[in-house]
C-alpha cells in the first residue's frame, strides 16, 4: 500500500515538473505575458505601425494560450486579421492556415 502511493506522489510529481517543462503557462504567467506584450506592443496595437524589436521578442515567446481567450468577437470585430498575421511572421512567429484564436481561424 505505502509503494502504491509513493508511486502516485512519484507520477504527479513528474506531471507537474513535465507540465514546467512543456511551457503550459499559469494564469499568473499568462498575466504578466499579456502585460509585457501589451507595453511592448502598444504602438503596433494602437495604431498598426510595424513591430518594434522589443515587440518582436515579446511575439516569439507569448503563448497562444495566453493570449487566445481574450479574442472575444467583440475584439475579433476590431482586429485586421491579415495586418496582424503579417506583424507576428515579421517578427519570425509563423501562423499557420486555419489556426483557431479565440473568436478568430486565420485564412
Amino acid at each position: 500500500m505505502a509503494k502504491s502511493f509513493l508511486v502516485i506522489i512519484f507520477l504527479l510529481l513528474k506531471l507537474v515538473a513535465m507540465n514546467n517543462v512543456c511551457g503550459v503557462p499559469s494564469a499568473a504567467q499568462c498575466q504578466k505575458e499579456r502585460d509585457a506584450g501589451y507595453k511592448a506592443c502598444k504602438w503596433t496595437i494602437i495604431s498598426g505601425w510595424p513591430p518594434s524589436g522589443e515587440c518582436c521578442k515579446r511575439v516569439r515567446v507569448t503563448h497562444t494560450e495566453c493570449v487566445c481567450p481574450l479574442i472575444t468577437p467583440k475584439v475579433a470585430f476590431l482586429i485586421n486579421v491579415k495586418r496582424t498575421i503579417q506583424h507576428i511572421e515579421k517578427c519570425g512567429r509563423k501562423v499557420p492556415s486555419r489556426f483557431k484564436c479565440g473568436s478568430i481561424t486565420t485564412p
